[in-house]
């Protein structure tokens, strides 16, 4: 919602309808701000204000680490299946307890246990010791420690995914997932890539592709349709999880040998054109890995490639998700510049260590000109790499125009979800309320869900000439911007985020902050 809609909102009579008439003015008092900042050092206003406050989206969000540890838990009892509380895993297949393992389904009276299996499977209460040394190492062992009860829940996973979303007032999710890896890498074993000869490799895999791609889709769509079991889409009983857009970003890995990334990257590419669900490729894995830092000019060579091939197809790359110490100094110094000059990604997950790039002002200065956008995940940073605060290249991104948008990484892993990386956003930054929802419409504007934007532009936000002079509220029913939203996904998300934050603002504005938590707010259903 515009600044001046929200002064427009709250008149009446000939005023109001004078109002819709006139464009937006940038240099207009925007009430909302001014509420905003009343609660701002009220630790606990702030927090239940931005729980309330619309989201637009969560584009960095991986869902195999989306998910909270208790529910991991709740699933291996339900499976029947082992843990080891002293190793801090859920051991595959039926429960016959050996020495050191107990039955998931005890861990209920046995509460110490439990508490080490939910510290041992996510980030609470990490504390180095000699045999678990730093978060980075803590953080990415989980995923080995929970992916047994993983495998036969996906459509659990992603009803507790769009659950979290729907209590975050989130819109859209770009979900990370990776359906028929395995078999896919494996075409690297039967179709061997010879040095860099990706179109030799792409024509010898072709005949096997349509097939796994088939397969993949299938396990979509069982996933899906176990989730809307789950929270009763459809019914009278839905949960709010049910109103939440999701579309799927193809995931691969980083850390296998060439031969065998190179067909996850293709098949990903596959994917995106065979499915609309699937709106993008990402590439992941710890970036400081021994093979990760070797190949990866490769991989991005290979992105490059496709990317001549395919240039509708959307990437955003990992990229950056180092700092000094964890990597040698040459280490840090072209990766984000590499992903987006020569993969060609739209969007930068990560990028912590721009200031370490060569010639990082510049490349920062090309990423602002062609909008790369960079997934900021603060509480991801800080408990990975030990980088926040100051030391984040948030305010220079910001400070060189660098579109930005908050994510959470892996929100189950890190005990978090993308509320709390607005408030941490807020408090560490002291950014203000027009910022927080620039950066809540930066999630839908660099989404990789199709169709036009509603905004003409983006810094500030100017909406197009077709919608601007209409009041927030139902889509409309005819007029060139009725036609806009019904030919865009895009516009459609977003004119319904403008709605639910001009319900907001009204909320903020009324009540000096505590409208927005007590008056109406639509979720997601």
């Amino acid at each position: 919602m515009s600044r001046l809609i929200v002064a427009c909102a709250l008149a009446g009579g000939l005023a109001a309808s004078l109002c819709t008439l006139m464009p937006a003015v940038a240099s207009a008092p925007d009430p909302a701000v001014a509420a905003f900042d009343r609660i701002r050092n009220d630790p606990d206003r702030l927090a239940v204000v931005l729980r309330a406050m619309p989201k637009g989206a969560d584009l960095h969000n991986h869902l195999a680490g989306a998910i909270y540890a208790e529910s991991l838990l709740d699933w291996a009892a339900r499976d029947g299946m082992c843990v080891a509380p002293d190793q801090g895993r859920i051991v595959p297949g039926p429960c016959t307890p050996a020495p050191g393992q107990v039955a998931a389904g005890d861990l209920a009276g046995r509460p110490d246990a439990r508490a080490r299996m939910i510290d041992a499977l996510s980030m609470r209460d990490f504390v180095p010791t000699p045999d678990d040394r730093s978060g980075h190492d803590h953080f990415f062992a989980t995923f080995a420690r929970f992916m047994p009860v993983e495998a036969s829940h996906g459509g659990d996973m992603l009803a507790e995914a769009v659950t979290h979303a729907a209590g975050d007032h989130v819109l859209y999710l770009e979900l990370m997932i990776s359906p028929q890896l395995l078999p896919v890498a494996r075409l690297g074993l039967k179709y061997p890539l010879r040095d860099e000869g990706f179109a030799a490799a792409d024509r010898a895999m072709a005949p096997a592709v349509p097939a796994l791609v088939t397969a993949a889709r299938q396990e979509v769509d069982a996933m899906e349709a176990r989730m809307r079991g789950v929270l009763r889409c459809g019914t009278a009983q839905a949960r709010p999880g049910c109103g939440v857009t999701v579309r799927y970003l193809y995931q691969t890995v980083r850390t296998m040998p060439p031969a065998m990334v190179f067909p996850q990257l293709d098949f990903g590419y596959a994917m995106v054109k065979a499915d609309p669900r699937f709106v993008g490729v990402n590439i992941v894995a710890p970036e400081d890995d021994a093979v990760a830092m070797r190949d990866y000019s490769l991989h991005m060579r290979m992105f490059g490639w496709l990317a001549r091939r395919d240039p509708q197809v959307k990437l955003s790359l990992h990229a950056g998700e180092l700092a000094p110490g964890l990597v040698p100094p040459e280490g840090l110094r072209v990766h984000i510049r590499e992903a987006v000059e020569v993969a060609g990604a739209r969007r930068i997950g990560h990028g912590v260590d721009i200031v370490h790039e060569d010639g990082s002002d510049g490349l920062m200065a090309e990423m602002a000109r062609r909008h790369v956008m960079v997934e900021i995940n603060l509480t991801s940073n800080d408990v990975i790499l030990g980088v926040a605060g100051a030391a984040h290249p948030f305010t220079a991104y910001r400070a060189a125009g660098v579109p930005m948008a908050l994510s959470t990484d892996d929100e189950g892993v890190s005990r978090i979800d993308l509320t709390r990386e607005y408030e941490r956003a807020a408090t560490t930054y002291a950014l203000a309320y027009d910022a927080l929802r620039d950066l809540s419409r930066a999630g839908l504007e660099y989404a990789f869900v199709p169709g036009d934007s509603l905004w003409r532009a983006t810094a500030p936000y100017r909406m197009v000439a077709a919608c601007v002079a209409l009041p927030a509220g139902p889509a409309p029913a005819r007029g060139a911007c009725h036609d806009l939203l019904a030919r865009s996904e895009k516009a459609r998300l977003q004119w319904e985020l403008e709605r639910r934050l001009h319900d907001f603002e009204i909320g903020l504005i009324g009540e000096g902050g505590r409208g927005a938590a007590t008056g109406r707010q639509e979720g997601n259903g």
